[in-house]
């Protein structure tokens, strides 16, 4: 891929703006030589503005998304896009998140480039379990677990049951729920059809990968190793 169209695609700027940055010598190589736009240079060798190029495509990012952010690109107010480079924005493929949370929710958040990753990760077949930690408003009653792990529970407007959910008891109004579907705000309907209430909702884990360590509003670029732990249960 010519140099000034890879520039573009990355988002740093429109063609015609990447053209002009590799005639002022803004896009350069590790040594410091200056790129001409036809240069075979390796994609983790070229400096833009003495910074490394960002990932090329097929990149997959985790999020930690806090509270109040909305995953869109279009929507008013606070948008998880926010939290990256203003660049990434205007990537091509676009960078799009690999389903999402709502407003109220945080934890794990991907973003990925890859229609094909995209699609492995949320495919029902994969049955990629996701850990939600939910605080709730009143204490449970105790049937939940079996209510959850049935596979016979159904929602409101709703003709299909759901997947059976695992449930961990933290304590009377804290518990740890295992799904490996991914409904329109599943927590909180299965919570609420019980008759309990959701105060505080975090997505944990998606497979075997984590957000500890990770601060609220932080992200980074996964290895493959990385995205294996995603195929993962442990």
């Amino acid at each position: 891929m010519r140099l000034v169209k890879l520039l573009a695609n990355l988002g740093y700027g429109s063609r015609k703006e990447m053209q002009t940055a590799i005639r002022n010598g803004w896009v350069t190589d590790r040594d410091g030589n200056r790129l001409k736009p036809d240069a075979k240079t390796a994609h983790e060798d070229i400096l833009f503005d003495d910074e490394p190029l960002d990932p090329a495509q097929g990149v997959v990012i985790l999020m930690n998304k806090p509270v109040g952010y909305t995953c869109s690109v279009k929507d008013q107010g606070r948008l998880v896009y926010d939290l990256l480079p203003d660049r990434y924005r205007m990537r091509k493929p676009v960078l799009s998140t690999i389903g999402r949370l709502d407003k109220e929710t945080s934890g794990a958040l991907l973003f990925t480039d890859d229609g094909t990753f995209l699609h492995k990760v949320i495919s029902p077949k994969a049955e990629v379990p996701k850990v939600y930690e939910a605080t709730l408003d009143r204490p449970m009653k105790g049937d939940e677990a079996a209510l959850f792990g049935s596979g016979e529970m159904m929602l409101e407007s709703e003709v299909k049951p759901l997947k059976p959910a695992g449930l961990e008891i933290v304590d009377e109004t804290h518990a740890r729920l295992i799904l490996h579907e991914g409904r329109y705000h599943q927590v909180r309907r299965m919570f609420a059809a019980t008759g309990n209430h959701v105060t505080a909702l975090v997505r944990s884990r998606i497979g075997g990968l984590s957000v500890e360590g990770l601060e609220e509003g932080g992200w980074k670029v996964l290895s493959e190793e990385d995205k294996a732990l995603i195929f993962a249960s442990e």
